[in-house]
């Protein structure tokens, strides 16, 4: 089971990277696309703690792209890089890319927005998973998009006890692109409740116990048409990193009668 790193285009045609992780050599063998959160990447979110490899082991192939301005992908410091939805712009174009017709989409914090936008727009995978996501965190994007605007402005200068300190720590040690997320922050759109309605396919909303850090994952629970409700052990930042994840996923994913 061999990582696979290539990249692809993302909408305007900016190189992104992307990691494939699967059982064969065939990447449409049940493919799932997994999208990673704010300042960290595939490596991070995925690869690292073992989520990939859990869902390779139960046959599926996990496609993991670094989104703009993070990882080993383009980081334009251009403010035109980054129109509205680009994220889920590139989502699309790596479904073209891809060529493929039925998949999985996951996505966690960031790749959950992103994958809500990509679905309102469109796309329409077989199985989606929202992870670290709530209602608000949808709905109301200015106060988290305000909160790290400032944890990247006061970079350097927040201190233990900051309410800000970890997201500090994190961006520092993933070596994201201060001036290429800042404007990708402002890329983010918001997606009112009456928007859900488009999200018709199987839903998993999954949050740790101890997140909530995007709102109420029950409320989103309500306000999508066919979802349920996960909850795995953790913080919001705390639970990529155990197997609870993984077994989540795989769980769902190849449930009967979904």
């Amino acid at each position: 089971m061999a990582d696979i790193h290539e990249t692809f285009p993302g909408f305007d045609g900016q190189p992104l990277a992307l990691t494939c992780v699967g059982p064969g050599s065939d990447r449409n063998a049940r493919p799932v696309i997994l999208l990673h959160g704010l300042f960290s990447s595939a490596e991070v979110n995925w690869v690292k703690y073992g989520t990939a490899a859990q869902l390779a082991q139960a046959g599926f192939t996990c496609l993991m792209p670094d989104l703009r301005a993070h990882g080993a992908s383009a980081a334009p410091h251009d403010a035109d890089a980054y129109p509205a939805d680009v994220l889920a712009r590139d989502a699309q174009a790596l479904v073209r890319y891809l060529g493929l017709d039925e998949f999985d989409l996951v996505g966690f914090s960031m790749g959950s927005r992103t994958a809500v936008r990509a679905v309102v727009a469109g796309l329409r995978p077989r199985r989606l998973v929202l992870g670290g996501m709530g209602l608000e965190g949808l709905a109301g994007w200015a106060g988290r998009r305000d909160f790290f605007r400032e944890v990247i402005d006061r970079f350097g200068t927040i201190r233990p006890g900051d309410p800000m300190y970890m997201e500090q720590q994190f961006l520092k040690s993933s070596g994201t692109d201060r001036v290429a997320v800042r404007h990708l922050l402002g890329a983010m759109e918001d997606t009112p409740p009456s928007a859900l309605a488009a999200i018709t396919m199987p839903t998993l909303v999954l949050c740790a116990d101890q997140d909530h850090d995007n709102g109420s994952a029950d409320n989103l629970t309500a306000a999508l048409p066919n979802a349920v409700r996960g909850t795995i052990p953790g913080t919001h930042m705390s639970c990529v990193t155990k197997p609870d994840l993984g077994a989540a996923l795989v769980e769902f994913l190849t449930r009967d009668g979904v």
